[in-house]
């Protein structure tokens, strides 16, 4: 696909005018229609500030230079990498320090890279073995000990199909339809609360967990962009001093 056709369709899905994203850009409106319709050839500098301004993920931005007929700029080192040493030590202190609740390192299709031992041990139920994708692995594996599996299920869907429609990756579109099929029918809207809560049976008790999401804001490596620290959060007090004890014992 040409340069042309590829930053149409990145600011179509960004939903952002000519006019709007000239501004952001630097640039004039009337060059930028030039540009979309093959008719100028853009600079790299003003590739790098287009990509930039419509929150082009790092992969795609070489993809765009590419296309251009210009290099890539963004590296891509390998998560167990000697490059990316530091980063993995930070994260496993993250990790570490969030027991005794469950947390993990995922890639950008949920893919897992680390976790905590709360996470093997309460989520999971045990140890896992690569490759484990996250969102399959709760809506797949652990479906029977989810409580309000439709909500949660949905819930999961809904977040994945968000991603692949913002940076579209095929892999990731398959994903969302298999996922799909094993959340069923969605349920009709009832009052949730503030957040959807996952309901997850541990013996004899229930866990209500929150989740959070977070990333590296400033990364210039494709990899680093790529991840995302999931964190697991008690949504009470019951469930807090489960976690606590739970950890306790292991």
């Amino acid at each position: 696909m040409t340069f042309a056709a590829e930053l149409r369709g990145w600011r179509t899905r960004r939903r952002v005018s000519q006019l709007e994203l000239a501004l952001r850009a630097g640039t004039t409106q009337r060059h930028l229609s030039f540009v979309e319709s093959g008719r100028s050839v853009p600079g790299r500098a003003l590739v790098m500030r287009l990509a930039e301004s419509l929150d082009v993920p790092l992969r795609e931005r070489n993809a765009l230079l590419l296309a251009a007929g210009y290099a890539p700029v963004y590296r891509e080192a390998a998560y167990d990498s000697a490059e990316l040493a530091p980063v993995r030590e930070a994260l496993e202190r993250v990790l570490a320090g969030h027991m005794p609740y469950p947390a993990v390192v995922v890639d950008r299709r949920g893919d897992l890279l680390a976790a905590n031992d709360a996470f093997h041990a309460v989520v999971a139920g045990g140890p896992l073995e690569a490759p484990v994708n996250v969102p399959r692995l709760l809506l797949r594996d652990l479906a029977p000990r989810i409580v309000n599996f439709g909500e949660w299920a949905w819930h999961v869907v809904d977040r994945l199909r968000e991603s692949a429609l913002r940076d579209p990756d095929e892999r990731l579109d398959a994903l969302v339809g298999e996922l799909q099929a094993l959340a069923g029918e969605r349920p009709r809207a009832t009052n949730l609360g503030f957040a959807v809560p996952l309901r997850l049976r541990c013996g004899a008790h229930e866990l209500h967990l929150l989740t959070t999401l977070a990333h590296f804001g400033t990364a210039i490596d494709v990899a680093l962009d790529d991840l995302r620290l999931e964190a697991f959060l008690p949504a009470d007090a019951a469930t807090a001093e489960l976690l606590g004890s739970l950890a306790s014992r292991a």
